[in-house]
């Protein structure tokens, strides 16, 4: 089998080049191929270990900002500021609060708009960093799988020629034992 424990004849044989000359992320995968450990954690969970607590904050703002229950109930808010503000507080006798243009809702909506944007911008950042993790956990396994397919062809045609060597020793006892049987004459 190739250097099964050794990492640097696993990445001579396998990738045609030496250990110190594969980038550190190559490195690794050979390093543990070679030692035969495959536990790793997945992408989502090594970006949640490494999230402090605004990060996850802005990705649960961000989750909530961007749900139709969101939507749907700061569509219904606007509506009410409207009609409360358009008539139904002068039904019961008090003045509206904010009358059309509605310059105070259009305050309150530039300073949620002020304040979510970089939010939402923190946890899309977040996401590009879960995919950089995504995307090199997807590369360290289909290198394994490359390698381990490479391990596993090189020993099928050990174990064949060793076939083809014995059926060869066969056929020539069996052609042996022929020609001892024939008549002599």
């Amino acid at each position: 089998m190739i250097g099964a424990n050794d990492p640097e004849v696993l990445a001579r044989e396998l990738l045609g080049r030496e250990l110190d000359e594969l980038d550190a992320e190559e490195q690794s995968v050979i390093r543990r191929v070679a030692s035969g450990s495959y536990e790793g954690l997945d992408a989502a969970e090594a970006a949640q270990l490494s999230a402090t607590f605004g990060e996850r904050l802005a990705d649960r703002v961000a989750a909530v900002g961007g749900s139709w229950a969101f939507i749907l109930s700061f569509a219904f808010v606007l509506l009410a500021w409207v009609v409360v503000n358009n008539g139904a507080l002068e039904a019961v006798g008090l003045p509206p609060f904010d009358r059309f243009p509605y310059i105070f809702l259009n305050l309150m909506l530039s300073m949620l708009a002020a304040i979510q944007a970089p939010v939402i911008m923190m946890s899309q950042n977040r996401q590009s960093a879960k995919d950089r993790i995504a995307a090199r956990h997807d590369y360290e396994v289909n290198l394994r799988t490359q390698l381990e397919i490479m391990r596993l062809s090189t020993k099928l045609d050990r174990m064949v020629h060793f076939a083809i060597r014995e059926a060869k020793k066969a056929d020539e006892a069996i052609y042996e034992a022929i020609e001892d049987a024939k008549p002599a004459g």
